[in-house]
């Protein structure tokens, strides 16, 4: 029996809801559905009767662990469950949440806090924290005399403002008058062992202060959070790739582009693999066995020779393959590869830091060792590498539609430097080294702050140049799956028409069909004038104001540094133009579709 059917007969919802209800039941898999069955059912027993969580919240033991993660690409989540895992085990009542839903009053009433965070772009929190963050330095924060925390930051030595983030949110909880329950870490791309540690000590930490706090009732209930089912429907993850099939690899962009775009598609059958329309594709790749065999050279060091990483021992040749980082270059491993090889000058360069981002900026590990050649061991050469970490596309189908299959749209990174031509990692590896039929390792990341609306019904603007589209191509596949009634338009940009015009064929099929109720494009070189994304959304800025105030969700997708920063800039000056309102007002305005979800970044 229809959903529709079932709740019609007697259902105690509103229609809004039953709508709501059916939005997210047709997202789920049949596994995830039992899940939600499940855990509705037991939610009811615990609680006789009353569902919401606050409900929950409110009933729970007076020592309860608060988790909240500011994460961008998935890492600080990942960290922060397996805190919460650790804490669940020991019976604890545990509150896991992503920043974005986050209650911010609720900090007044916390005992014990734990913050998990990277940082992005400039020193800025991620966009899932920027709420939480702006509450906790704003005039409205309260002073936290009760409150006892922790803070992890995840970040990238190779930017500036490492770990910016977390040092924020340290210093200002000490400043309302927190306590830490054990020091800061700041972690480096590598984390994942670090990050363990410092979980495990902070189990250690909390242990007499839970004993010494009201304890749990046999059977008393530990709080639930979102996601907490951890990809049941599927043994594969970050830590366990499924070793997939690539079916497709086609170039889209045309002979004369600057660009080169890949249209990839990879068969995830047998690994029941689910992802929705914002989530990512975590892709691990081999290294190029030219830069391989080049390095071994370079360092005088035989492919054969063992080495250890971590637990395994493998020829250093295979470690460098298939293990470590070898495209991009960052700071850690100037020190080590200067310090073994003794080099003076280049111990020199790794001291000054700023003149080092400057010489790291577009040189790859052989670079270095060319500009540095000299003799180390190979154990030596590996404990100054970093291990691969997987480089996230956003995934560019719609399951529904594509079924066991998923899709990307894969900007392939190539520039000539120092005298040779260099190759992304995973970019060069998809488009150039792995044939159709090959294997290559991959996972799902969610991406729960990147969702169309649960209710078909409602309108939807999508703002993605370049290969920013390919969300968008997944959303306007879910949407035509579903038959949702609501309004979508698109925003694209790229340098030349004739060249660049990704998906062009699918575009202006789903616009004669009705599908993609309006498309505006911007070929930024066709014309003396430079016209980007951000110049058509001003141009069509009345209609853009008119949709937002009809309840449109707005998303953006593609380069976080300048061109989302200039879509922002723009959206403001709509709202001021047309809202009719002052620079705070139109800020406070989306401000408020953030909070509500209606204003949504997968930047990059």
């Amino acid at each position: 029996m229809l959903l529709s059917s079932l709740v019609a007969q007697a259902s105690p919802l509103t229609e809004q809801q039953v709508q709501q209800l059916q939005g997210l039941v047709s997202q789920l898999n049949p596994i995830q559905q039992a899940w939600v069955s499940g855990y509705l059912a037991a939610s009811a027993q615990l609680a006789g009767g009353a569902l919401p969580q606050q409900a929950a919240v409110s009933a729970a033991p007076s020592a309860t662990l608060t988790i909240l993660y500011g994460s961008q690409t998935g890492n600080a989540r990942h960290v922060a469950e397996q805190l919460a895992a650790q804490a669940k085990a020991k019976q604890w009542a545990v509150n896991l949440l992503d920043m974005a839903d986050y209650k911010a009053n609720q900090l007044k009433t916390e005992r014990f806090l734990t913050i998990v965070t990277s940082t992005y772009g400039e020193g800025e929190p991620p966009e899932n924290a920027e709420a939480f963050y702006k509450f906790l330095f704003s005039k409205k924060a309260p002073q936290l005399p009760q409150l006892k925390y922790a803070v992890l930051g995840l970040g990238d030595t190779s930017y500036e403002f490492f770990c910016k983030t977390a040092q924020d949110f340290d210093q200002r909880l000490a400043e309302l008058g927190a306590s830490p329950l054990q020091n800061r870490q700041d972690l480096d791309v590598d984390y994942e062992s670090a990050a363990s540690s410092w979980n495990q000590a902070l189990i250690d930490v909390l242990e007499p202060e839970f004993k010494a706090s009201t304890a749990p009732a046999s059977g008393a209930q530990v709080i639930a959070w979102p996601g907490q089912t951890a990809a049941a429907a599927s043994s594969y993850s970050k830590q366990q790739p499924f070793a997939a099939e690539l079916y497709t690899n086609q170039k889209i962009t045309g002979r004369d582009s600057s660009k080169d775009v890949r249209h990839i598609e990879i068969s995830l059958a047998n690994s029941d693999l689910s992802y929705q329309p914002g989530d990512a594709l975590g892709v691990y790749f081999h290294n190029d066995p030219a830069l391989v065999r080049e390095v071994l050279f370079s360092a005088a060091i035989a492919s054969s020779t063992p080495v250890r990483l971590g637990e395994q021992r493998l020829t250093v040749a295979e470690a460098l393959t298939e293990q470590l980082e070898l495209t991009q270059s960052y700071p850690a491993f100037v020190e080590k590869y200067a310090a073994a090889i003794g080099s003076e000058a280049l111990q020199s360069l790794a001291a000054d830091k700023t003149a080092l981002r400057d010489y790291l900026a577009d040189r790859q590990i052989i670079d270095i060792v060319r500009d540095h050649p000299g003799s180390l061991s190979a154990q030596q050469l590996v404990d100054a590498l970093r291990k691969q970490q997987p480089r996230l596309y956003s995934i560019a189908s719609s399951q529904a539609e594509v079924e066991d299959e998923v899709h990307l749209t894969v900007g392939v990174v190539r520039y000539d430097a120092f005298g040779s031509t260099h190759l992304g990692g995973a970019s060069g590896f998809l488009a150039e080294r792995l044939a159709e039929g090959g294997k290559v390792r991959v996972f799902v990341e969610k991406n729960d702050n990147f969702r169309l609306p649960v209710n078909d019904d409602t309108p939807i603007i999508m703002v993605g140049p370049g290969t920013g589209i390919a969300p968008f191509r997944a959303f306007l596949q879910e949407r035509e799956q579903r038959g949702a009634s609501g309004d979508n338009w698109l925003f694209f940009g790229n340098p030349h028409f004739t060249q660049d015009f990704l998906y062009q064929v699918e575009l202006q099929r789903y616009l004669k069909q009705g599908l993609l109720s309006r498309l505006d494009v911007a070929f930024s070189r066709d014309q003396a004038e430079k016209i980007y994304v951000q110049h058509k959304l001003q141009k069509q800025g009345a209609e853009v104001f008119a949709w937002l105030e009809r309840g449109a969700h707005l998303y953006i997708c593609g380069d976080g540094n300048r061109m989302a920063k200039d879509v922002h800039q723009a959206l403001l000056a709509i709202i001021q133009q047309h809202g009719g309102k002052s620079p705070e007002q139109a800020e406070q305005y989306l401000d408020e579709l953030k909070q509500a979800k209606r204003y949504q970044k997968d930047v990059y």
